[in-house]
């Protein structure tokens, strides 16, 4: 398991890439909450937005998840557990007041870097310009 690359995987630069084309700052593999044992692929904190891109295999993708055959029992463990705790993490993100998007890594960058610039420009706009009345 020591070659499972955790961060800097070719779909998170790839996505990287493009939102930082797109003129956006980030944190990569950091922490949105300190006191969280917790990393994000990228974090952008004055927006308090979390962005995870999960690979298919280790979390569980609907569309591309197969139990394997060697040791079926301890892998789909623990594809389960890592499941259980992405909705805890998202979860105490949330209450946090972060908005956490995740991504599988078989989605389009384009598409993902496309909803990220979106959403994270919409979290910086200040209230007068999102037509919020002062």
């Amino acid at each position: 398991m020591q070659a499972i690359r955790s961060r800097d995987t070719k779909p998170e630069r790839l996505i990287r890439r493009l939102v930082h084309a797109n003129g956006l700052r980030y944190r990569v593999a950091a922490r949105p909450v300190p006191s969280l044992r917790r990393t994000a692929d990228m974090v952008f904190r004055p927006a308090k937005v979390a962005v995870f891109i999960d690979g298919c295999y280790w979390h569980g993708c609907p569309e591309h998840y197969v139990s394997p055959k060697t040791n079926p029992g301890y892998w789909s463990d623990k594809v389960k557990r890592n499941m259980e705790r992405d909705r805890d993490t998202d979860r105490q993100l949330t209450e946090a007041g972060w908005l956490v998007l995740r991504f599988w890594e078989h989605m389009p960058a384009e598409e993902s870097a496309e909803v990220i610039t979106r959403l994270v420009s919409e979290r910086r706009k200040p209230a007068s310009d999102k037509g919020v009345p002062d």
